[in-house]
């Protein structure tokens, strides 16, 4: 198991303890009876994940003598709401619980960004931990400080930044993933390679079948990978005032695509398809090489994802859903669109505004 330390502006003295690998949950409790950042401690979870993971952590961390408490919501992206979120506060003030308690979440993306916006407004600020025990905010939304949850129609735009003190990935609670969510992660490790590292790219290209045999070394490499790569990103921006828009590379469409598709189409899902329909994007505005999307569509085909957009989804619903899009600027929808595998284009040329009629051919190309 590896320990990275990642600190982020403003201050050099904060710091998110990062640790990832098969033994991370023993690391975890080690280092809160060492040195917890508030108590109680308040395990966040969802319905789902609470009897595999949540409950026997909450169990370690009594056991040695820690004060820790269970808030439980039911699992899906539909409970990421302001109405899930304000059901949350109500079980920690019923609770009594002060600005020096702590936060810990346990779970996917859902959960994480849930929690965090939870610790970024309780008592105006307190710690979160994040456990993150899916493969997709293992490789992307646990580190970063974004928090959010949706409004109907859109996706994350009332959230805050709000840095974790530490990320726990064990990568041994991935064998508890049903095969169709364990690939969904591989749609945001593909986009992080794109974004800036062609050697990550070549090396999922040549390790996609060990990966998907949930091979640990091979996991915890990509998972360390895709980490340092994102903390890199946002060490320069932490708030995504400039360069962090890379990050946002398949998003804007994929965005659409679930608000069109009522949630029916998995976030793993759209952004594979959001990756897909804006490397086309990237190829008339950037030069972004034909080969370049056809080695994007042969991996995430070779992860098991999809290619092509459902005809059921209609353009001019995914044309209009993209104008909800947080990059929207004067009403024009900007895209992070990659020069070549590895490379952005620098600040100011890093998002672009691309016209609808573009965006249309894209779409019809990604049929």
């Amino acid at each position: 198991m590896q320990v990275l330390d990642f600190s982020f502006p403003p201050s050099a003295k904060r710091h998110c303890r990062v640790r990832v690998g098969g033994g991370a949950l023993d690391a975890l409790v080690e280092d809160l009876v060492l040195d917890a950042p508030g108590s109680p401690l308040i395990l966040v979870t969802d319905s789902n994940v609470a009897p595999i993971h949540a409950r026997p952590l909450l169990g370690r961390l009594r056991e040695r003598g820690l004060s820790a408490e269970l808030l439980l919501f039911p699992a899906g992206e539909t409970s990421k709401t302001r109405e899930t979120k304000g059901k949350l506060e109500d079980g920690l003030f019923h609770a009594a619980v002060g600005r020096d308690a702590a936060l810990i979440a346990v779970g996917g993306g859902v959960t994480g960004d849930l929690t965090g916006f939870l610790a970024a407004t309780w008592q105006r600020g307190i710690p979160v931990i994040q456990v993150p025990t899916s493969l997709l905010s293992m490789v992307d939304a646990a580190l970063g400080g974004k928090t959010g949850v949706n409004l109907e129609g859109a996706k994350n735009l009332v959230g805050s930044f709000h840095q974790p003190w530490g990320i726990y990935a064990d990568v041994s609670t991935l064998t508890t993933l049903p095969d169709t969510e364990f690939r969904e992660g591989f749609a945001e490790a593909v986009k992080t390679a794109v974004i800036g590292d062609a050697s990550l790219f070549r090396w999922l290209e040549a390790t996609a079948k060990k990966l998907l045999q949930r091979d640990s070394k091979a996991l915890e490499r990509m998972v360390q990978g895709c980490m340092r790569m994102k903390s890199r990103v946002v060490k320069r921006d932490e708030r995504e005032a400039g360069r962090r828009a890379a990050l946002n590379f398949g998003h804007t469409v994929a965005h659409a695509l679930e608000m069109v598709s009522g949630n029916v189409l998995s976030h793993g899902s759209a952004v594979a398809l959001g990756l897909c329909v804006e490397s086309r994007l990237a190829a008339v505005t950037t030069g972004f090489p034909d080969s370049s999307i056809a080695r994007i569509e042969a991996l995430l085909e070779a992860f098991g994802l999809p290619v092509r957009i459902p005809e059921t989804l209609a353009a001019d619903a995914i044309v209009a859903a993209t104008s909800y899009d947080k990059k929207v600027r004067a009403g024009d929808v900007h895209y992070a669109l990659p020069l070549r595998i590895g490379r952005m284009p620098a600040l100011p040329q890093l998002t672009r505004v691309v016209d609808q009629s573009l965006l249309r051919e894209a779409l019809h190309a990604t049929r």
